[in-house]
């Protein structure tokens, strides 16, 4: 679900229209443009936009994945460009119901919708930042902006919007040169966003690494705009990088600290903790003082605890910062564009950017007119088999997932492959089959709980490759966890030594979130995030009908919770993952874990020293000892008796590299959640 978030959470918070050249302008003309939706170089949907006078009409629609969004708008464009009148209605990528109105009456405007209700004076013309509207929305603000100051512009709720050149260019379109330039528009969300406007400041595209929203007839230059931004991206991350790693010359002594011991799921005495070229070479006792020949980390009484795995990832630039400097130090990329995810882990590898550890998965999709753009589509068997063995003949990549357009008959010969190239099997349920025909066919492991326990409640001709894989949970609430089918499946995968990632948190949203109240997840964090990530975490994923349904997908959610306690109960390895880009939201995942019957200690076992052993990595990372690499966090409290501390990281150190979160969380427009530990330089 995370392939496409960048692009889908733009989708969702950017919105249609276009300033009127006149706003008194009278007349009836009216002219039509139509755009394209790609992602991953396939056409996914499109939007036409139709002006007359200062009044926009806007019909967008996309669907990708068995899911999409769509809306109808209208708006009135007063000075400026900027909408005194908007009107949004259609639903989300999920099928939350989308009704949102903003209106302007002399120097006052009020607005609401899904995550809740405002006013604001006016009088200074700022422009509305609209929640749920189509992508055109970003041209809307960007030519307030450019044609008020040129550079920065109020908003609402809250905050300015920033606009910067970037690059100018040419472009190919039906036979025609376009001069353009690229933007970066700021201000709106954590990161910036681009978009292309031609010589006369019209909308040629908005496009982000993985995807593009185009001017119909420029298609071709889709790919080239992508790599375009993904560099413009990269550049921005590779700056912050350079300002805020700090590599020492001389040892690094994290002084008086507790070392948190996945062996005996408590915290050691205090004791310093002396790092030489990013390997642990000592674990001594607490220091009197700094030595002059090292630099020397005040830990303060603190806890170091190896860094996090995050299972279930869709790595990014963006994603990649943040992970790290959440304690995330690496990531199971669970499907990637390949070009994409190589250039990501070569400039990690090579400095330039920060980011975790990445560990490979080869995505393979069938064909359907549900398909997954993202990774690669196998219209035969022969097509998956020979993606198998591209997969294996890179390098890199430790398994394959398998998503749900596959051919669940295609699957023994594929897992038989995979095996026998050293590759591990991993995947969705395949629709029209169950979780017991896969673990049957070879799977190794299974990826979402959603599709496990589908297959006891669903009919063998209904659909998991559209919206019905969430919203037919509601089905739980009756499912007996008892019965024969759930042992059955229980046993084979005890038997088989099946994995479980269940990416609990994605439920947990999906299934518990409800528009204007921020959901349970994002409580510990979200008072210290941009208002757009605040107005974001009071909107539901789903659309509830009644109070009936929301009662219904509720207890569908704590019978998931039910699920996998008994699994757990079981022995059957539950590995966590988000599926939501990890960092904070990988803290709230072993949070979770906790229902499952674990302590606070052991769901940090699970999320640090089980997942490296998992991995094969436990020779160098998992655990804080001598002779492994230094892959550690400094919090400030004890995460053995509660979990939340992981949340106020202080002190990140991976591949030989200090992080500092409070240097890095202004960067997103994040306000830090602890101090930074004094750091006395070495002297000699």
């Amino acid at each position: 679900m995370r392939t496409l978030t960048t692009f889908l959470l733009l989708l969702a918070l950017f919105g249609c229209s276009k300033p009127a050249d006149d706003v008194q302008d009278t007349k009836e003309s009216k002219t039509e443009e139509t755009f394209s939706v790609m992602f991953g170089g396939t056409t996914v949907g499109d939007m036409t936009v139709v002006r007359t006078g200062n009044q926009l009409q806007i019909d967008f629609g996309f669907s990708n994945n068995g899911r999409g969004a769509s809306s109808q708008e209208a708006l009135v464009l007063g000075e400026g460009g900027v909408p005194t009148e908007w009107k949004i209605t259609g639903k989300t990528t999920f099928g939350n119901a989308v009704d949102e109105e903003y209106v302007r009456t002399g120097d006052t405007a009020r607005w609401r919708s899904a995550s809740g209700e405002g006013q604001a004076d006016v009088s200074a013309n700022p422009i509305y930042i609209a929640q749920n509207a189509s992508p055109y929305a970003l041209f809307l603000y960007t030519r307030a902006v450019l044609d008020a100051t040129g550079d920065r512009y109020p908003a609402l709720p809250a905050g300015d919007l920033v606009v910067t050149p970037k690059r100018e260019l040419q472009l190919t379109g039906e036979d025609k040169q376009l001069s353009a330039i690229m933007y970066a528009v700021g201000g709106i969300d954590m990161d910036p966003q681009y978009l292309v406007l031609d010589t006369q400041q019209e909308l040629v595209a908005i496009v982000s690494p993985r995807a593009a929203f185009i001017r119909q007839g420029l298609e071709g230059e889709e790919k080239h705009l992508r790599e375009l931004a993904a560099s413009l991206n990269a550049a921005r991350f590779e700056e912050i990088a350079s300002r805020v790693t700090h590599q020492y010359e001389q040892p690094v002594r994290v002084n008086n600290v507790r070392i948190f011991d996945p062996s005996a799921l408590a915290l050691t005495q205090p004791v310093s903790v002396l790092v030489k070229d990013g390997v642990i070479s000592a674990i001594d006792g607490v220091q009197a003082g700094p030595n002059p020949a090292e630099v020397t980390i005040d830990g303060a009484g603190g806890t170091l605890v190896a860094g996090l795995y995050e299972m279930h990832g869709h790595m990014s630039d963006n994603d990649a910062l943040l992970n790290v400097i959440a304690g995330v130090t690496s990531v199971r990329d669970m499907g990637n564009e390949s070009d994409v995810l190589e250039s990501l882990i070569e400039k990690i590898d090579s400095g330039q950017l920060i980011g975790p550890r990445i560990i490979k998965s080869g995505f393979i999709e069938g064909v359907s007119e549900y398909s997954n753009s993202t990774g690669e589509l196998a219209p035969t068997k022969e097509d998956a088999l020979q993606l198998v063995r591209d997969y294996a003949a890179k390098g890199g990549y430790t398994q394959i997932k398998i998503y749900s357009s596959m051919n669940g008959e295609w699957i023994p010969d594929i897992a038989k492959e995979a095996h026998k190239l050293g590759l591990r099997v991993a995947g969705h349920v395949p629709a029209f089959y169950t979780a017991d025909q896969m673990i049957e066919a070879g799977y190794n492991e299974i990826t979402h709980i959603n599709q496990l326990m589908l297959g006891w409640v669903l009919t063998p001709e209904e659909d998991t490759r559209t919206l019905f894989r969430i919203t037919g949970m509601k089905r739980f609430v009756d499912l007996d966890l008892t019965s024969d089918k759930v042992a059955r499946t229980l046993e084979m995968m005890v038997a088989n030594d099946i994995a479980l990632d269940p990416t609990t948190v994605i439920h947990e949203l999906g299934m518990t979130s409800r528009n204007g109240v921020t959901r349970q997840g994002a409580l510990d964090y979200i008072e210290n995030m941009p208002v757009s990530v605040q107005r974001r975490a009071k909107v539901a994923m789903l659309n509830v009908a009644d109070e009936a349904e929301d009662q219904a997908y509720k207890a569908a959610y704590q019978k998931i919770i039910d699920t996998l306690a008994l699994m757990h109960q079981k022995g059957i390895l539950l590995v966590p993952g988000t599926d939501l880009g990890g960092a904070f939201e990988q803290h709230r995942e072993l949070e979770l874990f906790q229902e499952f019957g674990m302590s606070a200690a052991e769901a940090l076992k699970r999320g640090t020293y089980d997942m490296a052993e998992y991995l094969g990595h436990a020779d160098t990372l998992g655990s804080i000892e001598v002779g492994k690499q230094a892959d550690f966090f400094l919090v400030p409290g004890d995460p053995t008796q509660d979990l939340k501390a992981i949340k106020t990281i202080s002190m990140v150190t991976t591949n030989g590299k200090f992080f500092y979160p409070t240097e890095v969380y202004p960067e997103f427009g994040v306000m830090p959640f602890t101090e930074a530990p004094a750091v006395q330089e070495a002297s000699l």
